[in-house]
């Protein structure tokens, strides 16, 4: 009886022990598999703590490097089939500031410098008499026609007062060659009156004053302010106009609007060189109906490369004037671009 009793106690004590190591195994078994599903959790959560390193912001803001203001071929196509050259209402390109407009705008101009460094008008004039009436006569043809029809006039009316005596036929025949002689012949006849009754037959050298004589606009009047008398002012003729849409310096139409918004561009010293350089380029590289842009040196800084050639060989023979190997637009021009390799025009009749 006292064996059973003992046995009973050492059963009871079994149990117990067996009670007390169970949730203490449970607990440890838990314990150990907390770290465990923690761990596992961690893991999965792990790639979305590593998002980071998924975000490709660095590379999306490193898009527009990757995209040349110029891909010869490239853009060809692609402006070739859609923009036609005829089409005008330029933007911006997208996302360039304003600063950044004005750098690149800056940049165009220091380039054409360099390569016309002789730029100048290419009307010929002696003085500001001839200059002022070689500007009215350009109108709607070339200053190179110009150039060939002035001398014959200014060797019979060599001042503002033998002009306005003319008689209006004679110098009709002269200016023929020029187109729309009947209305330059009125022009010039008149200017010359008005110079020799309202300024002692002197060319005034304000705006104001200028912008008064009959067929002076203000194009006409900055080229006079400009080349006769060395006060800034942006000619804004048909190359001017077409070449700062192109380049998306303005989207203004209007010659007076466009003034004032490339003339911001620029300081005030630059304006009268600027002019010449565009209307250089104009008139050499950048045409209206087929630009040479394989052949032109600012395609990287052009946003609208590829509306013309752009083969470097098939655009090289688009050059005009002394750049195609053809002579420029003046008579007598100035020695600086003679020197530079300039030729001078042939005289009227000649070729």
């Amino acid at each position: 009886m006292k064996k059973t009793a003992a046995s009973k106690k050492s059963a009871a004590a079994d149990k117990s022990a067996a009670t007390e190591k169970a949730p203490a195994a449970k607990k440890s078994a838990a314990t150990e598999k907390a770290p465990a599903a923690k761990k596992s959790a961690a893991a999965k959560k792990a790639p979305a703590k590593k998002a980071p390193a998924k975000k490709a912001a660095p590379l999306k803001r490193q898009a527009p490097a990757r995209k040349p203001a110029v891909v010869p071929k490239k853009a060809t196509a692609a402006v070739k089939g859609v923009v036609p050259a005829k089409t005008v209402a330029p933007k911006p390109p997208r996302g360039e500031s304003r600063t950044a407009l004005v750098r690149r705008a800056r940049r165009i101009n220091r380039e054409l410098a360099e390569v016309y460094p002789y730029a100048h008008p290419e009307l010929d004039f002696e003085n500001p008499f001839q200059l002022v009436v070689a500007t009215v006569l350009s109108a709607q043809t070339t200053d190179l026609r110009v150039n060939q029809t002035t001398p014959a006039l200014f060797a019979k009316y060599p001042t503002p007062e033998d002009l306005a005596a003319a008689v209006p036929e004679e110098v009709e025949e002269i200016l023929r060659p020029t187109g729309f002689f009947r209305a330059k012949t009125k022009s010039v006849i008149g200017l010359s009156k008005a110079l020799a009754e309202d300024f002692g037959g002197e060319v005034p050298g304000r705006l104001e004053d200028l912008v008064k004589l009959p067929g002076v606009g203000r194009k006409t009047a900055f080229v006079v302010l400009g080349n006769a008398f060395g006060r800034p002012g942006i000619t804004v003729d048909t190359h001017f106009q077409r070449l700062v849409r192109r380049w998306r310096w303005t989207e203004e139409t209007d010659p007076d609007k466009i003034e004032a918004a490339v003339g911001a561009l620029f300081p005030k010293s630059d304006w009268t060189d600027l002019s010449h350089h565009v209307i250089w380029h104009g008139r050499r590289i950048c045409h209206a109906r087929k630009p040479a842009c394989g052949a032109c040196p600012i395609a990287p800084l052009c946003p609208a490369y590829g509306e013309g050639e752009t083969d470097p060989e098939k655009a090289k023979k688009l050059l005009k004037y002394e750049k195609g190997g053809f002579p420029g637009q003046r008579l007598k021009p100035p020695q600086a671009y003679l020197d530079a390799g300039g030729k001078p025009a042939p005289p009227l009749g000649a070729g």
